[in-house]
């Protein structure tokens, strides 16, 4: 796994340089994930804009093409959806109002088009979240307000948008809802819908994950173990195959993060991926997504505010680097075998004078990230080793090594 910062480049539109510092955007990826196009936010100048800008990820430059049609109004805290080559736009805030709208923009043509829907449509709201399952939306959550009450509300319920026909129908679920919330995230996975995190009322901060299985629509938390994520809203969450990639987020103005986590979907087992290189600084509401199958296990990152509620206009690259095809067979009960290949390996680097240690493996993840614990000139040492190419454990770590990397806690 590794970062990597994008360097722009001159482009051939007049706003070459990007879309500029904004947080509360979004990001969709469409052409297989050859084009980004980035939607919305707030923060140029201070004001919320309706731009779109298109990120080429095989050129690395930007553009703002010529858009037809009527655009959404300025916003940011929208989702927005990707169904084929078209984005679906919905909700917000402008500033003054929560709002409920939904606009869908043609990246064939650029055309803009506000839709008229029909059934039960949700109450205007912010900061929910959106995922597709086949050729339907789901929407999840939010803050906003509903007629009758003058005081903000958080939503748990669960509206769902059929593209087709664009009509709108309240989900009826069984099983435990999740807690209200907003600045969570809901990503997609084997027709199953996945939210992590958020903000359940003022000042108090989840990180428990829900799924939706949408054939019988029954809601169920899920058990996670190992490294649990920490309380958060306002994370990104990029879904590449099980795997659950969160980044960052924050729990009270000044507890910004600048972690990174993976959730295996099937384990229900969390891992924190630490000492990474060049990562992004803390920040919350920027926006992220897959660029696969384009760029296969990679996404695009871009944006968000700091702490200083200053906006961010950095753009990265996360590359899993085949991380994905890491599976839960790489298990304990294989070890023995492994240890055995270690110790010979120990006396082989004894015998060429190479420094070595010793180092007990007191964890292990699916993703290939083990916490060692080794003693070091009478010192109790704890760490993370990475297995860059084959993803396996240890019981002994050669510093010449290239294959491995170790990051002590």
């Amino acid at each position: 796994m590794r970062w990597e910062r994008v360097q722009r480049q001159a482009g051939l539109a007049d706003s070459s340089s990007g879309p500029g510092k904004r947080w509360g955007h979004t990001c969709n990826a469409v052409k297989g994930g050859r084009f980004v196009y980035v939607f919305g936010g707030f923060g140029r100048d201070g004001y919320f804009t309706s731009q779109v800008h298109v990120f080429d990820a095989g050129r690395q430059i930007w553009s703002e093409p010529m858009m037809r049609g009527v655009p959404p109004s300025p916003r940011d805290s929208h989702s927005c959806t990707t169904v084929g080559d078209n984005l679906f736009v919905y909700g917000g805030t402008d500033g003054k109002y929560y709002l409920n709208d939904l606009h869908v923009l043609d990246t064939s043509s650029h055309t803009w088009k506000c839709l008229e829907v029909r059934g039960e449509e949700p109450d205007a709201r912010e900061a929910h979240s959106a995922t597709l399952v086949g050729k339907h939306i789901f929407v999840f959550g939010g803050r906003g307000k509903v007629p009758g009450l003058d005081d903000e509300v958080y939503f748990n319920d669960l509206y769902i948008l059929n593209t087709e026909t664009i009509t709108w129908q309240r989900a009826v679920t069984t099983g435990t809802r999740p807690f209200a919330r907003d600045g969570h995230t809901c990503s997609t996975w084997n027709n199953k819908i996945i939210v992590v995190g958020g903000e359940h009322f003022e000042g108090e901060y989840l990180s428990d994950v829900h799924i939706l299985d949408t054939d019988t629509f029954a809601w169920k938390q899920m058990k996670t173990s190992w490294q649990q994520l920490t309380p958060r809203a306002g994370h990104i969450t990029v879904a590449i195959e099980r795997n659950l990639f969160v980044f960052g987020g924050f729990r009270d103005p000044q507890s910004l993060y600048n972690d990174l986590y993976v959730l295996d979907v099937e384990t229900g087992v969390w891992s924190k991926i630490v000492a990474m290189e060049d990562r992004p600084p803390a920040r919350f509401s920027a926006a992220a997504v897959c660029l696969g199958p384009y760029k296969a296990g990679s996404f695009f990152f871009f944006g968000g505010c700091n702490k200083n509620l200053e906006p961010l206009d950095d753009i990265y690259y996360f590359h899993t680097d085949g991380v994905v095809e890491a599976r839960s067979a790489q298990t304990r009960g294989r070890l023995p075998l492994r240890k055995l290949k270690c110790k010979e390996q120990q006396k082989e680097a004894v015998e060429q004078g190479k420094t070595v240690f010793q180092a007990r493996v007191t964890e292990n993840s699916p993703l290939g990230y083990y916490t060692i614990e080794t003693i070091i000139d009478g010192k109790v040492l704890r760490g993370v080793l990475l297995s860059n190419r084959h993803h396996s454990s240890v019981q002994t770590a050669d510093p010449s090594s290239t294959s491995r990397q170790v990051y002590w806690l």
